[in-house]
């Protein structure tokens, strides 16, 4: 009869580590959940040809969606 109360304390006792170790290691292996995370992002710098050819790549495009935008309406 000692030999189960043995068996029994045992088993407790492995149950709650399982429980407590599968806990905590789900809480340490989820990455944290930042929105306003910032990344960076190396690059060469463009040239100033490079430059104004993406200005006016952008002003084209916003003339284009605002006049879209306009004949919807």
């Amino acid at each position: 009869m000692n030999v189960l109360k043995n068996f029994e304390a045992l088993f407790v006792v492995t149950v709650a580590l399982a429980c407590g170790a599968t806990y905590a290691l789900d809480k340490s292996a989820a990455p944290a959940q930042d929105n306003n995370m910032q990344v960076v992002v190396s690059a060469k710098r463009m040239t100033p040809e490079q430059k104004l050819q993406s200005v006016l790549e952008e002003r084209a495009n916003t003339l284009a969606a605002e006049a879209k935008k306009t004949s919807a309406i």
